[in-house]
Formats: C-alpha cells, structure tokens, sequence
C-alpha cells in the first residue's frame, strides 16, 4: 500500500482547521476578522445576485384595441376573422356567444366585415 504510514500526530496535525500561525501579528482575532471580511464579500455577493434576479419589471403596456385592429388587418383573410373571434370572445363575451353558435354550421363562419363591426362598435 503506502510506502510509510502516517503518524497519528501528523494525521491529526492535517484535520485542523487552516489557521494563521500562532505567532502571526493579531492571533485569534486576525482569524475573526478574516472570517467577518470573507462572511461580508459573501453576503455582498449573494445581495447583487438576489437584486439582479428579483427587480421588478415595469409592467407591459396594454395595447390599444386601433393597434390590435391594425395587426389583425395585415392578416390574410381566414386569420384575420379567427383572430377577430378571439379578441370578441375575449372581450366580449356576449357577442362571441350570440356568434358562436352558428359557427359550426355549414357556411356559418361570419363575414369579415361583420366582424370588424361588431369589434369596432364595441371600443
């Protein structure tokens, strides 16, 4: 196995804690105030990692029902009445349910045009 076994002083002497010599200028209290100092870099550390992941967002801005009409109406035209659908369905709900119940039939999706009427008079 080994070439020499450790001594059990020698052993002993590698599990003590790393500590500055005895006869080093401060002692034990140079040994506390390096440990507060590496404590403090350590919390600095943890407090910018914790402010970097926890800042707050400014909150999105809601888009505007002419900005969403003029996004659906670069659609093509299919797109154009689902996506009018869901912004009825969204918000308002009454108008989507009186539609909706034709929608399954045949020819029962609705005109486009009356679709931007009904999403236009409802600003």
């Amino acid at each position: 196995m080994a070439e020499r076994a450790l001594s059990e002083e020698a052993m002993l002497a590698g599990l003590h804690d790393i500590r500055l010599p005895s006869h080093s200028a401060g002692g034990v209290l140079a040994d506390l105030l390096a440990a507060v100092a590496l404590g403090l870099i350590l919390a600095v550390f943890v407090a910018l990692v914790l402010r970097f992941l926890l800042r707050s967002r400014p909150p999105a801005k809601p888009v505007s029902m002419k900005d969403r009409l003029t996004r659906i109406g670069a659609l093509p035209e299919d797109a154009q009445r689902l996506a009018l659908l869901h912004l009825l369905k969204q918000d308002h709900p009454q108008v989507y349910a009186r539609i909706s119940s034709r929608l399954y039939e045949p020819g029962g999706m609705p005109d486009l045009r009356d679709l931007k009427g009904e999403v236009s008079g409802r600003d």
